[in-house]
């Protein structure tokens, strides 16, 4: 998010359009050893696969756990649902935080902070015998997880603005793999014992740690970092600075409709195609492979090619808008096989993140990187805690319709209505002029060569 990585301090190892700067450059620790500066983009992407296996791990144990603390089904909704909305709320509050410390003390400290805290949570979760023990686990949990927008953070140190959009994509493929990984993995460890996948998922975050500790470099100099100041720290704050940045502003708004839109599909399609196709474990673990699998073609493939078309904002609307539309689709399908071909056509859909993040990323200097994608993150996670109960509600409505009802789709719907003004946002900020001002201010000039992580 750096308003140009190509100026001093650019992390080594990335082109440079002009002559090396002056002074050191300080990655992989003090004595900066050049063989250690190539690890570090590979280090990001591996680091966010095993942060999205270990979460994916605990996807398909996590309810059946709570459950076994409760005496009814209703008892274990309510209980899950104060779960989730433990790690989402601690994460609302902490993300910002832990992106502003990454601002001041630098990248690395933080991530392995994050990796502890993660690997620390899985192993209690795994042992917890109460539901306080799963709740007060899940609220220290999620004030340390801020792993995503230091990552994200990490990759703009390191990359020039013509090219983040397409590591930003590469970091979505790792979630898509992650997705596809986890839940599978956890799901087959999990009929072995309920609490091994906690101990397998912690495991594989102290692996993380591990790795942090000799692999990975510092991705922010000394000179590129920003006082600590807690009153900039908090989420309010935090978001109000976001919306601040020049050639931002309204467009924050649309990236909270449209996270909304994409977490009330997460939260919602095993139950939907449950009630309106009759699907199963068996079919919606296919369905939830298929989405997984086509985030990892579109974000680690097809991004670079799309880039070469479109500039970002404009695959940004382009992706609103096709997402909007396979809302809508989902939300109409009169059979399960419907459901895959807009999964498949979704192409442009998910590009979006990427390009969004790659907007913002330009937007904020080098000492804001952490705080602006901490604020990114805050929005998410208070999407994450409003998603599941707006979409819950919306299926109570609509439960005791009849199999292939078109109303039962009210989730979708809602959705698509989310990414329709979220689209028109995004349109009309796009088109205006202080954000092509912006825009071309920090474009920066073109890659002197072409940058492989």
């Amino acid at each position: 998010m750096d308003a140009d990585a190509r100026k001093p301090g650019t992390p080594p190892g990335m082109p440079s359009a002009g002559p090396p700067p002056a002074g050191p450059r300080p990655l992989g620790g003090p004595s900066g050893v050049p063989a250690r500066r190539g690890a570090a983009m590979p280090f990001i992407l591996i680091t966010v696969l095993i942060d999205m296996v270990s979460i994916g791990l605990i996807i398909p144990v996590l309810a059946p756990l709570v459950g076994s603390f409760t005496g009814s089904q209703a008892d274990q909704a309510f209980w899950f649902g104060a779960v989730s909305f433990a790690f989402g709320i601690a994460n609302f509050f902490g993300a910002p935080v832990l992106g502003a410390l990454s601002d001041r003390y630098g990248r690395r400290p933080v991530l392995l902070l994050g990796f502890t805290g993660l690997a620390l949570s899985f192993f209690v979760t795994g042992l917890a015998n109460a539901l306080w023990m799963l709740i007060a686990v899940r609220l220290v949990s999620g004030a340390l997880q801020a792993n995503a927008a230091v990552a994200n953070a990490y990759v703009a140190d390191i990359t020039p603005p013509e090219d983040r959009a397409r590591r930003f994509a590469l970091l979505g493929a790792m979630f898509g793999l992650g997705f596809v990984l986890g839940p599978v993995m956890g799901g087959l460890l999990g009929s072995i014992d309920l609490h091994l996948p906690f101990y397998v998922a912690g495991s594989l975050a102290l692996l993380n740690l591990l790795y942090g500790l000799f692999v990975l470099p510092e991705s922010l100099p000394a000179d590129k970092r920003s006082p600590f100041e807690w009153r900039k720290a908090n989420p309010v704050s935090a978001l109000r600075g976001l919306t601040r940045l020049e050639g931002i502003g309204p467009l924050v708004i649309a990236i909270a409709f449209a996270t909304l839109a994409q977490l009330m599909l997460h939260s919602t399609w095993v139950l939907y195609t449950a009630f309106k196709f009759g699907w199963g474990p068996r079919e919606n673990g296919w369905s939830l492979f298929a989405i997984g699998v086509m985030m990892f073609i579109v974000q680690g493939g097809l991004m670079r090619a799309l880039l070469k078309r479109f500039a970002a904002e404009r695959l940004a609307l382009l992706g609103l808008l096709s997402a909007g539309l396979c809302y809508l689709g989902w939300a109409l399908a009169t059979e399960g096989w419907v459901m895959y071909v807009f999964i498949i056509v979704n192409v442009l859909g998910y590009a979006v993140t990427a390009a969004l993040q790659s907007i913002v990323s330009n937007a904020a200097s080098a000492d804001m990187q952490g705080r602006a994608m901490g604020a990114l993150a805050g929005i998410s996670s208070i999407m994450a805690v409003a998603a599941p109960v707006i979409g819950a509600a919306l299926l109570g409505f609509v439960s005791h319709l009849a199999p292939g009802d078109w109303r039962i789709g009210a989730p979708f719907f809602f959705c698509a209505a989310l990414q329709a003004i979220a689209t028109l946002l995004a349109w009309r900020h796009f088109r205006r002029p202080d954000f092509r001002s912006s825009a071309s201010a920090t474009a920066g000039p073109p890659a002197a060569a072409d940058v492989h992580p």
